[in-house]
């Protein structure tokens, strides 16, 4: 995911609303920039960044996510989403289910006739989420110190226009997540996508592992530090 435009970037910058009762999410970051991975990558896309997550991995890029924030209203949300005119929308955080709200976002967005997509771990329950809605979930392996969270029944929800993630943070990592394709069906279910850990894993390394093992899986890395580095803002 890219790093963009940040919430006070908008022309109506939100406050607390008044109508407890109105649905509203803690954003961290609106922003227009390039899909950076998954099957959409490339593709000018609108950030919806939520703040919180109840996950530690220890190569979290985005954590300055974890607090702060400002309170939006989905109609703020939507209403911001539509300035920039692009077609496709990636809701992610931090984890966006940890807030209950974002479900009822997700179908907003699809029924505004968006193509959305969500980035969630595997800690969380996809039960909720809007059919029409491109699930990226990333399944957390030993290296990312988080793999005790995995929640392995909630990928039985995934279908074709899904996607799992393994961040791959070593050779045993690698071994692990291969283990893990098998262990659990997931080629022919969705996408599966391997991507190296930076700077822990050399991504030659990985499309090397991946060739000799014929693995049926798709290599990918981030868009965005191949084109800018590391840097905040992109």
């Amino acid at each position: 995911m890219l790093r963009g435009l940040p919430v006070s970037g908008s022309r109506a910058y939100p406050r607390r609303h008044a109508d407890c009762d109105v649905p509203r999410l803690k954003i961290t970051e609106i922003f227009h920039s390039l899909q950076g991975e998954a099957n959409t990558v490339g593709y000018p896309t609108v950030f919806v960044r939520l703040t919180g997550c109840p996950l530690r991995c220890q190569y979290c890029d985005t954590t300055y996510s974890f607090q702060g924030g400002e309170w939006w209203t989905l109609e703020q949300i939507l209403a911001r989403v539509r300035e920039f005119k692009t077609p496709y929308v990636c809701v992610t955080g931090g984890e966006p289910l940890a807030q209950k709200s974002c479900i009822e976002l997700l179908t907003q967005l699809c029924d505004a006739g968006l193509r959305v997509s969500l980035e969630t771990s595997g800690a969380m329950s996809l039960e909720q989420v809007d059919a029409r809605v491109s699930k990226v979930v990333d399944v957390k392996t030993p290296g990312s110190l988080e793999a005790h969270r995995n929640r392995y029944e909630e990928l039985a929800r995934l279908g074709e226009q899904d996607q799992v993630k393994f961040v791959i943070c070593s050779r045993e990592d690698y071994e692990w997540s291969r283990a893990k394709l098998e262990e659990l069906a997931l080629t022919g279910r969705c996408t599966v996508l391997f991507s190296p850990s930076n700077p822990q894993v050399a991504p030659r390394d990985l499309a090397d592992w991946i060739l000799a093992d014929q693995l049926p899986v798709r290599f990918q890395v981030q868009l965005h530090k191949v084109l800018w580095g590391d840097v905040a803002g992109k």
